[in-house]
C-alpha cells in the first residue's frame, strides 16, 4: 500500500534529483546581499535556514553594525540599493482523492506574490517586512513582518547584543528554525485540506497581532526575550465589536529562552541549540458573541532544538518542536462552541535536511497532534471535521528541493497522513479516509 501511495512521488523525485546535477548555488532575500555586499549563503544554507552568521545579522537588526551600511564611506549603501525585493511562488496541488464535488488538481499562478521591505533603516535599525498577495484570496495584505532595534555592549570578555522587536506574529522575530513561524514546511499547499487542531502558538495569530518585544544575546549563546501582544486585525473595523473573532483580551505575552553552541568538527562547522517558548492569551471568540465576560484562555509552552553541520557547500539540519496547549474554554461552552470547559494539545514536528553544493537536497518531517476529545469543538463534517471528536492528526512530509540558479527555487513535496482529524477510515463522518488527503505539491519559487 505505501509503494502506491509513493510511485508518482518517486518519479518526481527521480526527475528531480536527475535535474540537480546541473545545479548552482542559491540565495536568499536579495535586497539583503545587495546592501552588504555578502553571498545570502553567508546568511542561509538554503533558505530560509539561518547560518549563525544569519543569526548574528538578523539579531543585529538586519544591519552589519556602524559604518558595515555604507563600507566605511559617508554614503549608506542604502541610498544607492533600495532594500526591496520581490517573490513569486507559482504551484500545482493533487490530493490522493478529490474533494467531493470538486476537480482535483489546482494551479495557482501566482501561488504568493509578494514585496519585500528587507534591509537597514538606519545604523541600528532594520527590517524584514512583507506585503503578499495570494489567488485565493485575491488581494493584497500584510505578511510577516519585524522591524528591530538593536544596539551591541561589551566589558572584558562578554558580549551583549540587545534590541527591541515590533513584529505581527509570535516567533517571526525568532532566529532559529525550529519555531512555528520559520519551521517546516517552509512552503506548503494553501489549498488542500489541512488537520483541523493545531496549538494558538502555531499560527493562529499570525498578521492578526502587534508586538512589542525586548531582547538579549550574551556571548553568542544565550538568548532571552518577553515580548507582549494586542489583537491587530485587517479587514475589521475598530474598535472591534462582536462580529470580530478571536480578539485579544487585554495583552497576550509571549517569552523566548534559547542557548546556543557551535564549535568545529573535521571539516565542517556545527551547531547546537536548545530552547523553551510559550504563550498566554485570552480571546473573545467574537463572531457574533461580545466582547466582554468569559474568554477562552490559552497558555502554549514549546520546547524546541537546531543541529547544524555545514561543511563547504554541504549542510546537514535537524530540527525538533514540541508545544503542549492548555485550554480553558469558559466563553466557547457558554456559547455552545465546545462541550469541554478545559481541553489540552500535544504537538510535535521533526525534520531534517541534507543539501549539496547549497542546492539540492532531501528533507524528511515527522508531524503529530494529540489532544483531548471534544464533540463540540471537533464536530463531523465533510472533508475538515471529526467524525470521533478527536483531534488526533499525524502524517509525514517528504520533499525533495532543487535551486537551478541563483534565486530560484523548485520543490517537490508529498504529504502522507496516516491519521486525520482523529480517524483513519471515514474521519470525518462523510466517508473520506485519512490518506485520501495525501498531498503532492510542487511549487516553483522566484526571488528578485
Amino acid at each position: 500500500m505505501m509503494g502506491q501511495r509513493l510511485s508518482s512521488l518517486t518519479v518526481v523525485f527521480l526527475l528531480f534529483a536527475s535535474m540537480s546535477l546541473w545545479s548552482s548555488a542559491a540565495q536568499a532575500v536579495p535586497s539583503f546581499a545587495r546592501q552588504t555586499g555578502l553571498a545570502c549563503s553567508a546568511c542561509h544554507t538554503v533558505a530560509p535556514q539561518l547560518t549563525a552568521f544569519g543569526r548574528n545579522f538578523k539579531l543585529h537588526g538586519y544591519v552589519l553594525g556602524p559604518e558595515k551600511l555604507s563600507g566605511g564611506s559617508h554614503e549608506l549603501s542604502i541610498d544607492r540599493y533600495p532594500p526591496l525585493s520581490a517573490m513569486l511562488i507559482v504551484s500545482e496541488t493533487t490530493t490522493r482523492a478529490a474533494q467531493p464535488g470538486t476537480q482535483n488538481g489546482s494551479v495557482t499562478f501566482p501561488d504568493q506574490l509578494s514585496i519585500f521591505y528587507a534591509g537597514a533603516i538606519s545604523e541600528d535599525l532594520g527590517a524584514m517586512a512583507q506585503i503578499t498577495y495570494e489567488q485565493a484570496a485575491d488581494h493584497f495584505s500584510i505578511d510577516n513582518t519585524d522591524i528591530r532595534y538593536a544596539h551591541d555592549m561589551s566589558w572584558g570578555d562578554q558580549t551583549l547584543v540587545w534590541g527591541l522587536t515590533l513584529n505581527n506574529n509570535p516567533t517571526v522575530q525568532d532566529v532559529w528554525n525550529s519555531t512555528p513561524a520559520w519551521g517546516y514546511p517552509f512552503i506548503s499547499s494553501g489549498v488542500a485540506p489541512s488537520p483541523t487542531a493545531a496549538p494558538l502558538l502555531d499560527g493562529a495569530l499570525g498578521q492578526s497581532v502587534a508586538g512589542l518585544g525586548a531582547y538579549a544575546w550574551l556571548n553568542d549563546t544565550w538568548y532571552a526575550e518577553l515580548s507582549a501582544y494586542r489583537s491587530s486585525q485587517a479587514g475589521v473595523g475598530q474598535p472591534y465589536d462582536s462580529t470580530a473573532a478571536g480578539v485579544v483580551s487585554g495583552l497576550a505575552p509571549y517569552w523566548r529562552l534559547a542557548w546556543e553552541h557551535p564549535w568545529a568538527t573535521g571539516d565542517g562547522q556545527s551547531d547546537l541549540e536548545f530552547g523553551a517558548f510559550g504563550l498566554n492569551a485570552h480571546l473573545y471568540p467574537g463572531n457574533g458573541k461580545p466582547l466582554s465576560g468569559p474568554t477562552d484562555d490559552y497558555r502554549d509552552v514549546g520546547l524546541d532544538s537546531q543541529y547544524q553541520y555545514i561543511t563547504g557547500e554541504n549542510s546537514l539540519a535537524v530540527h525538533a518542536t514540541y508545544i503542549q496547549e492548555h485550554q480553558a474554554l469558559d466563553a466557547s461552552v457558554a456559547y455552545g462552541l465546545a462541550a469541554n470547559p478545559s481541553n489540552h494539545l500535544d504537538s510535535w514536528n521533526i525534520n531534517a535536511s541534507y543539501y549539496w553544493h547549497e542546492a539540492y537536497g532531501p528533507t524528511i518531517g515527522y508531524f503529530s497532534t494529540t489532544g483531548s476529545t471534544d464533540a463540540v469543538l471537533y464536530a463531523p463534517t465533510p472533508v475538515s471535521g471529526s467524525a470521533n471528536g478527536s483531534p488526533g492528526s499525524d502524517g509525514w512530509i517528504l520533499q525533495w528541493t532543487w535551486l537551478p540558479t541563483l534565486n530560484v527555487q523548485a520543490t517537490a513535496q508529498y504529504i502522507i497522513y496516516d491519521k486525520f482529524n482523529g480517524g483513519v477510515a471515514n474521519y470525518d463522518g462523510a466517508h473520506r479516509s485519512a490518506t485520501d488527503n495525501d498531498t503532492l505539491y510542487m511549487a516553483l519559487w522566484v526571488l528578485w
